[in-house]
């Protein structure tokens, strides 16, 4: 079976806009491949989040959101690897492999489990884009459950982000 298909656009430019944020890492950048600690390891990574900082929040800013989207799954939806909501608005970074800030919690993502799925995309397949994404929010909480879908949640995000940043890594193998 073939997996040719054409390239989604960037997911984000098909959302209501906002200002730009800054989000930085230690570990990702734009374009460049991602390195095995950030590769899920069912493909044979060691499954750690990347370290992300994030600064040029506005006014107003209550929380921030996480997320981390592969548009170029083989899937009408994309896939989601990381959801995180209701990060406190004091914390501007969160370390590679760390655990949230109370009261930030993570929802399930789309291989089934609540916490970081690093990348896994099919044997020979084209190069993935993986948006990481800081969203900051208008309100302290979100107002989803752990229970939440990442699309519940990225449906509420559209209400209540105030700016956004995001750095785009690739991964193939």
């Amino acid at each position: 079976m073939s997996l040719e298909r054409p390239t989604p656009p960037d997911p984000y430019t098909l959302l209501p806009s906002v200002p730009p944020m800054t989000l930085t890492s230690d570990d990702v950048a734009d374009g460049e491949q991602l390195a095995a600690d950030f590769v899920s390891a069912a493909a044979g990574g060691a499954n750690q989040s990347p370290q992300l900082s994030w600064s040029g929040a506005p006014d107003g800013t209550r929380s921030y959101a996480l997320t981390c989207f592969d548009p170029d799954a083989p899937t009408p939806s994309g896939f989601w690897h990381w959801v995180v909501v209701d990060i406190p608005a004091t914390t501007t970074s969160i370390a590679r492999g760390a655990g949230l800030p109370y009261p930030a919690f993570a929802v399930r993502n789309d291989a089934g489990t609540a916490e970081y799925f690093g990348s896994a995309p099919p044997q020979g397949d084209v190069p993935h884009r993986y948006f990481f994404v800081v969203h900051a929010v208008d309100v302290e909480t979100l107002g989803v459950g752990a229970d939440a879908s990442p699309a519940v949640v990225s449906f509420n995000l559209a209400f209540h982000t105030l700016a956004r940043g995001m750095v785009v890594p690739v991964y193939s193998h």
